[in-house]
């Protein structure tokens, strides 16, 4: 951090740094692959951000005229910008390459996937969303994981204990 910045009272963002994740989208989804999406926001959005402010759960991303949008993002009002703030879940504009959008649309329409995004994070100066291209899991599928899991757990209870 330089000297100027450390004088200011400001401090840098970590590159990458979690923002929000959305927890259950890896419980109710299986992931096929993970994109990342630049996100148009107004300044307001930003700083609520910024402040560690938001909700992904139960939203989307949706191809609407061409373009992709998410909707049901909560991104909270910014308290000091009082009359001139944002609408906590406006629709917002995701930025891709076209024939990222193109291949986006063949897949979810050949295999029955969806879009939903697991997390939003600073790069840089720059707000990143990333998108999952994901398929919902059943419900046995999920007790299926819980079982797994648990029984993966024993075990390395058990393999510590016989070692330690």
């Amino acid at each position: 951090m330089s000297k100027s910045t450390e004088r200011e009272g400001k401090t840098e963002e970590e590159p990458g740094r979690d923002i929000v994740v959305n927890k259950a989208a890896r419980y109710r989804y299986e992931i096929v692959e993970t994109f990342e999406a630049g996100i148009v926001l107004r300044g307001t959005e930003v700083k609520a951000l910024r402040e560690g402010n938001a909700r992904l759960a139960d939203s989307y991303a949706a191809i609407e005229e061409g373009e992709m949008v998410l909707r049901g993002a909560y991104i909270p009002p910014y308290a000091p910008a009082a009359r001139e703030n944002h609408e906590p879940e406006r629709p917002r504009k995701l930025l891709l390459h076209r024939w990222e959008i193109e291949r986006l649309i063949g897949r979810m329409q050949r295999k029955g996937l969806t879009l939903i995004p697991t997390r939003i994070y600073f790069k840089g100066n720059r707000a990143k969303v990333e998108l999952a291209l994901a398929r919902g899991k059943e419900h046995r599928d999920r007790r299926r994981e819980i079982r797994d899991r648990d029984l993966d757990r024993e075990i390395q209870r058990d393999f510590k204990q016989r070692l330690g």
